[in-house]
Protein backbone atom coordinates (compact mmCIF):
# COMPACT_ATOMS: atom_id res chain seq x y z
CA UNK A 1 0.00 0.00 0.00
CA UNK A 2 0.95 3.52 -0.89
CA UNK A 3 0.49 6.04 1.96
CA UNK A 4 2.78 8.79 0.46
CA UNK A 5 -0.71 10.48 -1.12
CA UNK A 6 -1.90 10.46 2.84
CA UNK A 7 0.93 12.53 3.93
CA UNK A 8 1.02 14.83 0.82
CA UNK A 9 -2.81 15.37 1.56
CA UNK A 10 -2.21 16.17 5.16
CA UNK A 11 0.98 17.89 4.57
CA UNK A 12 -0.72 20.34 2.38
CA UNK A 13 -3.37 21.16 4.66
CA UNK A 14 -0.71 21.29 7.57
CA UNK A 15 1.03 24.07 5.27
CA UNK A 16 -2.11 26.21 4.58
CA UNK A 17 -2.76 26.36 8.80
CA UNK A 18 0.26 27.48 9.23
CA UNK A 19 -0.01 30.20 7.12
CA UNK A 20 -3.49 31.27 8.66
CA UNK A 21 -2.15 30.79 11.94
CA UNK A 22 0.68 33.27 10.82
CA UNK A 23 -1.68 36.03 8.82
CA UNK A 24 -3.79 36.24 11.98
CA UNK A 25 -0.99 36.55 14.09
CA UNK A 26 0.26 39.24 11.72
CA UNK A 27 -3.06 41.09 11.54
CA UNK A 28 -3.31 41.40 15.23
CA UNK A 29 0.56 42.56 16.27
CA UNK A 30 -0.78 45.34 13.54
CA UNK A 31 -4.35 46.23 14.81
CA UNK A 32 -3.25 49.19 16.55
CA UNK A 33 -0.68 50.78 14.50
CA UNK A 34 -1.78 54.29 12.73
CA UNK A 35 -2.41 54.77 8.94
CA UNK A 36 -0.72 57.62 8.09
CA UNK A 37 -1.34 59.82 4.67
CA UNK A 38 1.23 58.08 2.83
CA UNK A 39 -0.26 54.36 3.86
CA UNK A 40 -0.36 52.07 6.73
CA UNK A 41 -1.01 48.00 7.21
CA UNK A 42 -3.97 46.37 5.36
CA UNK A 43 -5.76 43.41 7.05
CA UNK A 44 -4.38 40.05 5.57
CA UNK A 45 -6.16 36.85 4.85
CA UNK A 46 -4.81 33.65 3.08
CA UNK A 47 -6.23 32.40 -0.29
CA UNK A 48 -6.32 28.81 -1.35
CA UNK A 49 -6.73 28.14 -4.39
CA UNK A 50 -7.40 24.83 -6.86
CA UNK A 51 -5.99 24.93 -10.49
CA UNK A 52 -7.16 21.78 -12.28
CA UNK A 53 -10.40 20.26 -13.24
CA UNK A 54 -11.87 17.33 -11.87
CA UNK A 55 -11.06 13.19 -13.01
CA UNK A 56 -13.11 10.63 -13.17
CA UNK A 57 -11.06 9.19 -10.32
CA UNK A 58 -10.67 10.37 -6.79
CA UNK A 59 -7.31 9.44 -6.50
CA UNK A 60 -6.38 10.90 -9.97
CA UNK A 61 -8.39 14.09 -8.86
CA UNK A 62 -7.03 15.17 -5.35
CA UNK A 63 -2.93 14.02 -6.57
CA UNK A 64 -3.53 16.74 -9.42
CA UNK A 65 -5.31 19.17 -6.86
CA UNK A 66 -2.24 18.32 -4.28
CA UNK A 67 0.57 20.05 -6.85
CA UNK A 68 -2.33 22.35 -8.34
CA UNK A 69 -2.54 24.34 -4.76
CA UNK A 70 -1.99 28.20 -5.06
CA UNK A 71 -1.89 29.43 -1.91
CA UNK A 72 -1.55 33.90 -1.68
CA UNK A 73 -1.95 36.54 1.06
CA UNK A 74 -4.17 39.06 -0.25
CA UNK A 75 -5.34 42.24 1.45
CA UNK A 76 -9.06 42.33 2.70
CA UNK A 77 -9.43 45.55 1.22
CA UNK A 78 -11.34 46.89 4.34
CA UNK A 79 -11.89 50.42 4.58
CA UNK A 80 -9.67 51.67 7.99
CA UNK A 81 -11.32 52.38 11.27
CA UNK A 82 -11.83 55.72 12.82
CA UNK A 83 -11.11 56.91 15.82
CA UNK A 84 -11.63 60.33 17.46
CA UNK A 85 -8.05 61.17 18.69
CA UNK A 86 -7.86 65.42 18.07
CA UNK A 87 -4.80 65.53 20.19
CA UNK A 88 -2.71 62.41 18.03
CA UNK A 89 0.05 64.19 15.94
CA UNK A 90 -1.18 61.63 13.46
CA UNK A 91 -4.83 62.78 12.93
CA UNK A 92 -6.84 64.02 10.30
CA UNK A 93 -8.32 67.89 9.91
CA UNK A 94 -11.30 66.30 11.84
CA UNK A 95 -8.95 64.82 14.71
CA UNK A 96 -9.74 61.07 13.50
CA UNK A 97 -6.61 58.74 13.42
CA UNK A 98 -7.18 56.32 11.17
CA UNK A 99 -6.53 52.31 12.19
CA UNK A 100 -6.13 48.97 10.55
CA UNK A 101 -9.50 47.26 10.64
CA UNK A 102 -8.96 44.82 12.09
CA UNK A 103 -11.32 42.83 14.73
CA UNK A 104 -9.34 41.02 17.42
CA UNK A 105 -11.99 38.11 18.05
CA UNK A 106 -12.43 37.55 14.37
CA UNK A 107 -8.39 37.09 14.45
CA UNK A 108 -7.82 34.97 17.39
CA UNK A 109 -11.26 32.67 16.18
CA UNK A 110 -9.45 32.41 12.58
CA UNK A 111 -6.26 31.53 14.91
CA UNK A 112 -8.25 29.04 17.01
CA UNK A 113 -9.60 27.18 14.34
CA UNK A 114 -6.38 27.29 11.85
CA UNK A 115 -5.13 25.27 15.06
CA UNK A 116 -7.83 23.02 15.18
CA UNK A 117 -7.39 22.05 11.83
CA UNK A 118 -3.45 21.47 12.06
CA UNK A 119 -4.41 19.53 14.71
CA UNK A 120 -6.63 17.31 12.73
CA UNK A 121 -4.42 17.31 9.73
CA UNK A 122 -1.49 15.62 12.40
CA UNK A 123 -4.16 12.95 13.50
CA UNK A 124 -4.69 12.22 10.13
CA UNK A 125 -1.11 11.37 9.50
CA UNK A 126 -0.40 9.59 12.78
CA UNK A 127 -3.58 7.71 11.71
CA UNK A 128 -2.21 6.81 7.86
CA UNK A 129 1.59 5.98 10.17
CA UNK A 130 -0.30 3.56 12.39
CA UNK A 131 -1.95 1.95 9.30
CA UNK A 132 1.16 1.48 7.53
CA UNK A 133 3.22 0.31 10.84
CA UNK A 134 0.30 -2.53 11.60
CA UNK A 135 0.76 -3.48 7.59
CA UNK A 136 3.86 -3.90 7.74
CA UNK A 137 3.44 -5.92 11.00
CA UNK A 138 0.46 -8.25 9.20
CA UNK A 139 2.91 -8.63 6.66
CA UNK A 140 6.06 -9.80 8.78
CA UNK A 141 3.68 -11.97 10.72
CA UNK A 142 3.49 -14.19 7.28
Amino acid sequence: MDFSQTFAISAAGMQIERLRVDVAAMNLAYANTMQTPEGGYQPMRVVAQVTGRASSSFGDTVSRWLGNTELAVASTGAQPRNVYEPGNPFADTRGYVHYPNVDSATEMMNMMSATRAYEANIAAMNMAKTMALKALDIGGAA
